[in-house]
């Protein structure tokens, strides 16, 4: 069986919460059909000749409506399945002179699985239910029968199990749900992790690779010895985001402030631009070096590719990294997945980032304090 639907046609069509899916909900199913066996067995001690055997195929006629509802909810294919049901309600109906008391045994099912796919909204049908079955065997005096309390209580007692069951079967399904959804959502964090990286790690090497294949140009144009110098650093460029590429995909890529800051250095003197870097980086919080390393190499970065500066700072303190340029102090027009990305990181961190114009230039700044000024 199925969790709650709340209309016919609208129950999830997902596979794992069909009704018939599993032993468990086979086993259920089936056991209910114990109650049809025991009208069965009640029929002759009531009725003979022709009326038993109209007694007898009530119940045959009940059974197998009950194996087409079952088939019809594991097809979903619900406006079927409560015409099935009502066709249930209707033979339980029929068969009350037949079998008596014993034919609220037939009711016991009809509850129960409407029960099991209405929930809640089910309670005033399991009064009635429980109501009648004490009412009506006491109220039809030719039955010579009193009140049907054995009834009742089997009634509340199946509605209680299929209802538990039911709640069972739902959760379940919550958890198959929430599972489904944690691994998407890990799926994409790491797709997001690895985009990042990619273009934090790729961006940095391959415009060191683009700048030093200028620089060679220039040089092999002035046909100076100069050239193989700058094709070995190309080389060596290449070979080093081939490796951050590599390092990225894996998610052990240890990105170090001191390491950004010689990387930086160099890519800024190859660029034509005067780098103004510190020389040691002990003034920085070690759990903060790693993080001033991305500030450093995504500012750096930017500064090369879009400031068109004569000279680059780099001021370090123990909770705080700032870039700036002395260039035309233009927001960089292809760098803001590359910005978006560094503040992601920086949110992660509980720090605050901002980049814009400053008194001259352009000025990225991280700060890791709680009460920083950050430029606006």
């Amino acid at each position: 069986m199925t969790t709650n639907a709340t209309a016919a046609g609208t129950w999830p069509a997902d596979s794992t919460q069909r009704w018939a899916q599993g032993w468990r909900r086979f086993a259920l199913a089936s056991g209910m059909l114990i109650y049809p066996v025991a009208t069965a067995v009640a029929v002759p001690q009531h009725v003979q000749g022709a009326d038993a055997v109209t007694g007898l195929l009530i119940v045959v006629a009940f059974c197998a409506c009950y194996a087409l509802a079952a088939l019809a909810a594991t097809r979903l294919a619900w406006r079927r399945f409560w015409w099935l049901l009502g066709a249930m309600t209707a033979l339980f109906l029929a068969e009350l002179p037949f079998a008596q008391t014993e034919s609220f045994f037939l009711g016991a099912v009809v509850v129960a699985v409407a029960t099991f796919f209405i929930g809640r909204r089910a309670v005033p049908l399991v009064a009635a239910a429980v109501l009648a079955s004490i009412v009506v065997p006491w109220a039809v005096r030719p039955w010579h029968s009193g009140a049907g309390w054995l009834e009742a209580i089997m009634i509340m007692s199946t509605v209680l199990i299929v209802y538990a069951f039911s709640e069972m079967v739902r959760a379940n399904n919550a958890l198959i749900e929430a599972r489904a959804e944690v691994a998407r959502l890990a799926s994409d964090a790491e797709r997001t992790r690895i985009a990042r990286d990619l273009h934090d790690l790729l961006g940095h090497s391959l415009t060191a690779i683009a700048v030093k294949t200028d620089v060679a140009h220039r040089i092999a144009a002035r046909e100076e010895s100069g050239t193989l110098q700058e094709v070995t650093e190309i080389g060596k460029l290449s070979r080093q985001a081939l490796a951050d590429v590599r390092a990225a995909v894996s998610g052990y890529r240890d990105v170090t402030l001191a390491n950004e800051l010689a990387r930086g250095k160099e890519l800024l003197r190859a660029s034509g631009i005067t780098p103004d870097l510190p020389t040691a980086t002990d003034v920085v919080d070690v759990a903060h070096q790693q993080l001033f390393g991305w500030v450093v190499r995504e500012g750096i970065t930017n500064v090369v590719r879009h400031a068109r500066a004569g000279r680059c700072t780099v001021l370090l303190a123990a909770d705080w990294v700032e870039v700036h340029d002395d260039g035309a102090g233009r927001a960089p027009a292809t760098a803001g997945n590359g910005l978006s990305m560094l503040r992601e990181r920086v949110a992660l961190a509980g720090g605050r980032m901002a980049a814009g114009p400053a008194s001259s230039g352009w000025c990225l700044r991280v700060s890791l304090e709680p009460a920083t000024a950050v430029l606006s």
